[in-house]
């Protein structure tokens, strides 16, 4: 598993508040250490074809600095591009784990069935330079520039001379890189070397705070193998690092070489949450990991064109033509919109350490549905993942409210969910109801919530057992009578403040990230 060889998008995105590489590594042109905590990737895949989108946030100095990442073949002018920042929240915010709020429905309403599902589905509507390097086994296979950045592909026939030649031409690469690189020259890996040059950068803040705007990068190319080069990250860890890698291709994927796991879903929570969602969601993922250790967690796996409840807008063809949807099938690019309902969109969550021993290899599964507002055998609320023929699986996180009001018939019927009564729209306003996304886990406060005491059923299958009183219809996931809400993403508009979704599928308030 030496090298990435075949990762068709990587769409990092990544917090501003710590230097930040993906699946390589940074190198400052001064004497300063660059560390990395958090990253997150988008990859988009199709056949042998790979495209791989980055975005790069530093925290650092002005000077010089560059991002090393393997590659499989050496990359031209032509197979690399910048992109606007605004693509990668948007894929983060539609992946994301999701809160939301239900309100117990008046027990003596005559019932409504439920609304058909419907899917949101979109109408179609280098120069190589080749030169020797003066030694140490190094070779510039291609130099270019794109945008800010000042772009050299190099190959080496060995580590130390590669680490020898980052040196002397002013690279500060991190100590202990030689032995990181080493397996990616010995695979005959070439090396992604973007420099940027700090008199086209803008910087955000002062001080220690100051921040480079960077934009994103693309690139893409062939290779058989599906895989993400990790290990060579890990020379600016500080310690453990989480990884989100998404991945948008015809079918849902998952690791081939470490224990698959997906995170516990359909849970309902305590009231108190709602302004610790990100807590909240850092206990399960944690005592997650805890009980299965190594494994790669799956967040999400839905179609692109669809989603229930939305955090945010789903992924149209203009999106994925922006990630690489129009080079997917050729080295040119095309002008034929991609349509979003043939791919889906998975998230995959790791943790690892510095004694990761192999990189990421993806293999195509089967696919999973949980996580919705259904009911199953016995007239309970789907629990978990499990086979179904159409990807529709999330991290789901619902605050029930139970009636409160008068019950004036004599066959009340209990536990039915919708949006909220209309005294607690005009009073809460739009903005505090509907889905909120767990956004920027890596840096939600750790210990803030006690896991047991914010379910309130017991968690089997991380052994957690639920000292939290129960919440009407909802002690053992059970919700008596039919379900009255809308699926799909309804009607959308944008809103800076919320970043939510009205659940019954009425209204949809978009949250716009400033990064």
């Amino acid at each position: 598993m030496g090298t990435v060889r075949g990762a068709l998008i990587i769409a990092a995105l990544l917090a501003p508040r710590v230097a930040a590489a993906f699946c390589g590594f940074y190198v400052a042109g001064g004497e300063q250490k660059m560390f990395n905590d958090a990253t997150q990737v988008v990859l988009m895949r199709s056949g042998a074809r790979t495209v791989l989108s980055m975005q790069n946030n530093y925290k650092g100095p002005p000077e010089a600095f560059a991002l090393v990442i393997p590659v499989p073949v050496v990359l031209h002018e032509a197979d690399v591009k910048t992109l606007s920042t605004e693509i990668f929240a948007h894929v983060e915010q539609l992946g994301a784990p999701r809160l939301v709020e239900y309100w117990e429905q008046d027990p003596c309403l005559p019932p409504i069935a439920p609304d058909p599902p419907k899917l949101v589905l979109y109408k179609e509507g280098a120069v190589r330079a080749e030169e020797a390097a003066k030694d140490h086994g190094v070779t510039i296979e291609a130099k270019f520039r794109v945008g800010e950045y000042q772009i050299v592909i190099l190959s080496a026939k060995e580590a130390t001379g590669l680490e020898t030649w980052l040196r002397e031409n002013k690279y500060n690469i991190p100590p202990g890189a030689e032995p990181l690189l080493r397996p990616y020259v010995e695979a005959n890996s070439k090396f992604f070397v973007a420099k940027v040059d700090p008199q086209k950068v803008t910087f955000e803040g002062t001080g220690p705070d100051r921040r480079a705007a960077l934009s994103p990068l693309r690139f893409h190319y062939d290779a058989d193998d599906f895989t993400l080069p990790i290990r060579l990250g890990l020379a600016n860890s500080a310690g453990t690092q989480d990884l989100i890698v998404n991945i948008i291709a015809p079918e849902r994927y998952e690791v081939a070489n470490y224990p698959n796991v997906t995170i516990p879903t359909n849970l309902d929570v305590q009231p108190s949450i709602k302004d610790k969602f990100g807590s909240f969601y850092a206990a399960l993922f944690d005592r997650t990991l805890e009980k299965h250790p190594g494994a790669v967690i799956t967040e999400y796996a839905w179609q692109t064109s669809s989603c229930d409840p939305c955090p945010g807008p789903v992924l149209d063809p203009s999106d994925l033509a922006t990630l690489g949807g129009n080079v997917l099938d050729g080295t040119r690019e095309r002008p034929i919109p991609v349509v979003s309902s043939s791919f889906v969109l998975t998230r995959l969550h790791a943790r690892y350490g510095k004694d990761i021993k192999d990189d990421l290899v993806f293999k195509q599964a089967s696919p999973i549905a949980g996580g919705r507002e259904t009911l199953v055998a016995g007239g309970q609320l789907e629990q978990g993942a499990r086979p179904d023929p159409i990807n529709n699986f999330q991290g789901r996180y619902a605050i029930r409210h139970a009636w409160t009001g008068p019950i004036r018939c004599e066959h009340p019927r209990r536990g039915e969910w919708g949006g909220p009564p209309a005294e607690i729209t005009a009073q809460a306003g739009f903005a505090a109801l509907g889905t909120k996304p767990a956004l920027d886990l890596a840096f939600a406060p750790r210990n803030a919530v006690e896991l047991a005491s914010a379910v309130t059923r017991d968690i089997p299958e991380i052994g957690l057992r639920a000292n939290a009183s129960d919440i009407v219809g909802s002690s053992s996931g059970t919700v008596g009578g039919a379900v009255k809400k809308k699926t799909g993403c309804g009607c959308q508009s944008t809103d800076a403040a919320g970043g939510i979704l009205f659940v019954g599928g009425l209204l949809v308030i978009l949250r716009t990230r400033k990064r």
